[in-house]
């Protein structure tokens, strides 16, 4: 597999399989950490998703500055093993029970990943713009996509195995060591990677660096602390006067204005023959932000879905080999001190304090009662976070179906063009939500547990969709941008993302609201439903536009 391809894509390759292992083991345990009432924060599922969602949106806000900086300054190896250097650290200081300490933490992880991302993916780039291995750059980067899903995938057994064993800290501890492998594995390969981690120093037409910071990041920051410090009315269900649901989500969308703006500027600013591409990847960004805010619900509300509503016992066979392998836990049917859920399983607290009751463990409250253990008898439980697993999995199995499914179309003439495969990604993951919509019903709205089965389907075709849509993403910003800003307009599509993010840990915090959680998955529909009918309608005048650029 590796022997027509460069030799430093194997080092790229594990580097970025490590450092994935590790982010996607911290995200996996990220909310069931911070709600944890004995040994995390005792956080109520607003204020985790809040948090949750604000964590995301800047981890992909970051990597557009940190491409700008080792393009221009710090070149790829520097920036690389710096932020996986603070990635690793920020991983094993998230463990630490201080609530500073994780904040802390979080920013090290943000500012890396600003560093690490973008820049081995642009270095990976780099050896495939050589004309001996141009052919072979989709194959190239498949490669390199597929161990991303591989650390993505395994990661969660070793997170579930840790925390069951020794606790969140070691859990956290695993992600960081994770990182400081991937970081190893990249230097192991430096013979390989000759002058392409270079910085390629300012180009002619880019835009001064200075000028960013002044035109972009200043405004944000400034914005953001008028978001944050800017009150609305206060009410019973608003008790610290936030205008958008909480003084994070305030500053995140202040921050924006300034840098929507921007991007709005560079459409009206640009020359004639420029400004079609650029509205058109702007209409883009727009309408993928949509995709991010359901998509990224697997980390929140689809992790509280399997905690809850999921029927995660097991027995036989299965129990014994989720025991060995410390992937389940045991918990007794029997009563005793544990903190108060309501009937929608809404964590109650009083003055800030969490309320006490003696009563069956929580997982207990919707089993069906024919089920129900005896009296002090155990049953086993696999990991929650294990369902972290299911979508990279999905993703291993289905990239080689897709690609050859769109080969296949090629082959014959008939493959659609990139905007038209980013619309049927947005409807074929709007039906993915549906299958959610069913799992409600079948479970009485929560008052029975369903299957894990429904997860797998829900995950199954909202990757689909993914596979339709993500990896077209970078692609077309390559294609139809303005040389002299590419690097703007790949910043743009991790704004969307980042934003899409963001919004997606709003639509979290609101599941409490929702006491028919139908209802919920309802309006997550109805978002993509109206993300796919715009993509559709703005197909026509997309291809257009890349038809006139020699580019499908």
């Amino acid at each position: 597999m590796w022997k027509s391809h460069p030799k430093a894509l194997p080092y790229l390759f594990l580097s970025e399989m490590w450092e994935r292992f590790g982010y996607y083991l911290m995200i996996g345990i990220f909310t069931l950490y911070l709600k944890d009432v004995e040994a995390g924060f005792a956080m109520t599922e607003k204020e985790a998703s809040d948090l949750y969602g604000t964590f995301i949106a800047l981890v992909f806000l970051t990597p557009f500055i940190g491409g700008l900086v080792a393009d221009r300054y710090l070149g790829y190896k520097k920036s690389i093993v710096i932020g996986g250097l603070m990635m690793g650290a920020g991983y094993f200081m998230m463990g630490i029970h201080s609530l500073p300490m994780l904040y802390l933490a979080m920013t090290l992880v943000i500012v890396g990943n600003g560093f690490f991302k973008p820049n081995i993916s642009t270095l990976l780039g780099n050896f495939y713009n050589e004309d001996q291995y141009k052919e072979k750059k989709d194959e190239g980067y498949n490669i390199f996509y597929m161990g991303i899903n591989v650390g993505a995938f395994i990661c969660n057994f070793f997170g579930a195995a840790l925390q069951i064993l020794l606790g969140w800290q070691y859990a956290f501890m695993a992600a960081g060591l994770g990182m400081f492998i991937g970081v190893i594995v990249f230097l192991l390969g430096t013979k390989h990677y000759g002058d392409k981690t270079d910085k390629k120093g300012i180009q002619e037409g880019d835009m001064p660096f200075s000028k960013i910071v002044l035109y972009i990041l200043v405004p944000s920051v400034v914005f953001g602390v008028i978001g944050w410090l800017l009150k609305g009315v206060q009410s019973d269900i608003n008790l610290d006067s936030s205008i958008f649901g909480s003084d994070s989500t305030d500053a995140f969308i202040f921050a924006c204005l300034p840098v929507v703006y921007f991007y709005g500027s560079l459409y009206f600013k640009a020359k004639p023959e420029e400004k079609r591409p650029i509205g058109a990847l702007l209409s883009i960004f727009a309408v993928v932000i949509l995709f991010w805010a359901v998509f990224k619900l697997n980390g929140s509300a689809l992790t509280t879905w399997a905690d809850r509503y999921t029927d995660r016992e097991i027995s036989g066979t299965t129990q014994a080999v989720f025991s060995n392998l410390k992937l389940a836990k045991d918990i007794e049917y029997t009563k005793d001190s544990t903190e108060l859920y309501d009937a929608s399983f809404r964590l109650q607290k009083e003055n800030g304090e969490v309320k006490k009751v003696v009563d069956y463990p929580i997982y207990f409250r919707n089993v069906e009662k024919e089920k129900l253990p005896q009296e002090g008898s155990t049953v086993s439980i696999w990991a929650t976070n294990l369902s972290q697993s299911i979508n990279p999995g999905w993703v291993i199995i289905l990239t080689p179906l897709v690609v050859a499914f769109f080969t296949f179309l090629r082959s014959r003439k008939k493959e659609p063009s990139t905007p038209t495969k980013i619309a049927f990604g947005l409807l074929i993951s709007a039906l993915s939500v549906l299958v959610m919509v069913a799992a409600v019903h079948i479970g009485n709205n929560g008052a029975e547990k369903v299957s894990v089965w429904w997860l797998v389907a829900n995950y199954g075709i909202i990757t689909i969709g993914e596979l339709f849509l993500s990896p077209m993403g970078l692609s077309i910003v390559s294609k139809l941008s303005p040389k002299n800003i590419t690097a703007l307009m790949m910043g743009g599509w991790f704004l969307s993302t980042s934003i899409g993010n963001k919004l997606s840990g709003v639509l979290a915090s609101m599941w409490d609201t929702y006491d028919d959680k139908a209802n919920f998955f309802w309006v997550n529909f109805g978002l993509l439903m109206f993300a796919t009918i715009l993509m559709f309608a703005l197909v026509k005048n997309l291809n257009k536009v890349m038809k006139d650029h020699g580019i499908n």
